[in-house]
Parts: structure tokens; C-alpha cells; sequence
């Protein structure tokens, strides 16, 4: 951690120009938090089941969301949050119609992530 400000433009994080897709790990701000900005107009896009080995929050910015968190269905939409905790499996996918934006936030300086028979990846 560090007592400086520091400031990340767009363009430092974004995968695409103006867009709201990238990440930012936590370690790059000097903070134990990750955060993930997720974006799609298809619907029934979205990642596919997988976990952490920390918590994750999700801000749902706009649009509509359908999460499977363990054993529980969950319809999020723009202004929900909801919590995926530690080591549960989790998906979810647009609803629809149009876009959906995320802010995920990963409590870890590192993002990490396990995928049904493929292992951790960081």
C-alpha cells in the first residue's frame, strides 16, 4: 500500500478505446482490491462457472443479469449488487434486452481464477 495518489487513465485499463472492458488489479494502485469492468449487448453473454479464492462483488451499472451463485438463482439489475463469496462457484449472463455493464470487485491485490477442469489462472 502506498500513501500517494495514484491514477490510471482509460486507456491504461480499457481492452478497447472507450469501452467498458478491463481490469485493473489491485497491486497496479498499490491496494488489496481488483476490479473487473465487464460489458456486452449480446444477450445470454457472460462468463461461465468459475471461482475465487476471495470474495467478489458485482455493481450491476446497467441492464439486467442472471446469476447462478452455488445453489441460488439470482436476477440482478441496474443498481443491485451482490456478493459471490470465497471458493462458491458463479456465472452469470445478459438478460437482455441491450447492454449490460458490471463493476466486479475482486477482494485480492491479484485476480485469479479457476475454470471447471482447467485450473487456477492469474
Amino acid at each position: 500500500m502506498t500513501d500517494s495518489p495514484l491514477a490510471l487513465t482509460w486507456a491504461d485499463w480499457a481492452t478497447k478505446p472507450e469501452t467498458w472492458n478491463g481490469t485493473v488489479e489491485g497491486h497496479r494502485l498499490g491496494t488489496g482490491i481488483s476490479v473487473m469492468f465487464y460489458t456486452t449487448n449480446e444477450v445470454g453473454a457472460g462468463p461461465g462457472f468459475h471461482t475465487h479464492p476471495y470474495d467478489e462483488i458485482f455493481v450491476i451499472r446497467e441492464g439486467c443479469a442472471h446469476f447462478t451463485v452455488g445453489d441460488q438463482e439470482i436476477t440482478a439489475q441496474k443498481g443491485d449488487m451482490l456478493r459471490a463469496p470465497a471458493g462458491v462457484w458463479h456465472k452469470f449472463h445478459n438478460l437482455g434486452p441491450g447492454r449490460l455493464e458490471t463493476t466486479d470487485l475482486h477482494l485480492a491485490p491479484e485476480i485469479t481464477v479457476t475454470w471447471p477442469d482447467q485450473g487456477d489462472e492469474t
